[in-house]
């Protein structure tokens, strides 16, 4: 098949949806397909683009077989609704021109969403070639950027809301990546012959157990010895790291137990001024990290925290956090409620915590600090899950029977 994917998000900037899209896109160039993906310049989440990609309307490149095409979008590095709006609007205008400028006939697109409006684009240019249209929701939005506060204007909000439902009506399937996400669109109308679960996972090839490596990152660090609580991913509103800082406060008089953040993000400012304003020695904020270099932090921490805020929008989360950090065979101490804890206690590969309790979250670690023997089984049970189970590939995998479905190829 020729192929058409649009994901905002893609390497070299590191995340969750870049790690999936690109983990789909790597897979279908594998199995013979010819995959031109259209995304942005990087750039997030700092809003600065990276060196090498900066005064141009595109960059092309080729990464693992995949054709690239990195389109300008209008960044910023101060984050408001103007700039947001600038931003996803920018990339959804590029994505039509460039999928409507792509020479060859297309036999189908598959479209990632959030932002909304690459799903919008993708619509745009499905209906124009009279291609097949695939859409995978990673996230409900508008509805999350409602609740996050990210999100206000009543006008917007409804009109976001009428493109949604056009873009699922569009679509000739409709991916969701948890259970939650799905029942959501079916209850909402989406016909369920349409709807399609391909969960969550964590890339095998990128995220495996590397003890070697996360040792000499201990000693590099200076952390030989110490009980390390590991966070690594974006700083942002969602996740309630301010929560994490005021356990840190807590267990600050327990110097074995040393909280360790890899990663940027909106929020990252706020939080090194908090850590200030506590004095807070056990707890560092690092660099944001290349996916490559994320197996050995895993590896070295004796835990690895997947926090989220106490909001009912995720209870139908299935944060990728979780998987990448079984995948190195960590453990992981969640405060995600409802699919993500139902799926850890089941599988019993870590600790469920109250979301936004810091006095919770310090007792637990005191508690998991005394327990090696635990974790250590907690590691292995989660390793073996992602091996069976809840690898990308395999879910990639899913996604091109899907698409040649659509194709009907």
């Amino acid at each position: 098949m020729r192929i058409l994917h649009l994901s905002q998000y893609f390497p070299p900037e590191a995340g969750a949806v870049q790690v999936r899209a690109m983990t789909v896109a790597r897979t279908l160039a594998e199995a013979g397909h010819r995959v031109t993906v259209l995304t942005e310049v990087p750039n997030h989440p700092s809003g600065i683009v990276q060196p090498g990609y900066r005064r141009k309307l595109w960059v092309r490149e080729t990464r693992d077989g995949v054709d690239v095409l990195h389109l300008w979008v209008k960044t910023s590095p101060v984050k408001t609704f103007r700039t947001r709006m600038a931003f996803y609007l920018s990339y959804m205008l590029g994505a039509i021109v460039a999928g409507l400028l792509v020479r060859g006939k297309v036999d189908a697109i598959f479209a990632n969403s959030p932002p909304l409006f690459v799903a919008i684009a993708g619509w745009v240019v499905s209906t124009v070639r009279r291609v097949p249209f695939v859409m995978e929701v990673q996230d409900l939005w508008p509805e999350s950027a409602v609740v996050l506060g990210e999100l206000r204007n009543p006008y917007f909000i409804r009109l976001a809301e009428w493109f949604e439902m056009r873009c699922y009506h569009r679509a000739r399937r409709v991916i969701a990546v948890t259970r939650g996400i799905y029942d959501r669109l079916r209850a909402r109308g989406v016909a369920e012959s349409k709807l399609a679960l391909v969960p969550n996972g964590s890339n095998t090839a990128i995220f495996r157990p590397a003890p070697e490596e996360g040792a000499r990152l201990r000693a590099q660090l200076g952390l030989e010895g110490r009980f390390v609580v590991l966070y690594g991913g974006i700083h942002g509103i969602a996740q309630g790291l301010e929560t994490v800082v005021e356990a840190a406060r807590l267990l600050r008089d327990d110097p074995d137990i040393q909280f360790l953040f890899v990663g940027e993000g909106p929020r990252k400012a706020a939080l090194l001024a908090l850590k200030e304003q506590y004095s807070l020695d056990n707890l560092r904020l690092l660099p944001g990290q290349p996916l490559e270099r994320m197996a050995p932090y895993l590896s070295m921490a004796d835990v690895a925290l997947v926090p989220l805020r106490r909001l009912d929008l995720f209870r139908g989360a299935l944060p990728t956090k979780m998987f990448d950090a079984w995948a190195c065979r960590t453990p992981t101490l969640i405060t995600v409620d409802g699919e993500a804890r139902h799926l850890l206690e089941q599988v019993g590969a870590g600790v469920f915590v109250e979301p936004e309790n810091p006095a919770a979250l310090a007792d637990a670690l005191r508690q998991l600090k005394e327990q090696p023997e635990r974790l250590a089984r907690m590691g292995e049970a989660g390793y073996r899950a992602v091996q069976e189970r809840y690898s990308l590939q395999a879910a990639a995998q899913r996604i091109e029977q899907i698409l040649r479905q659509a194709a009907d190829l």
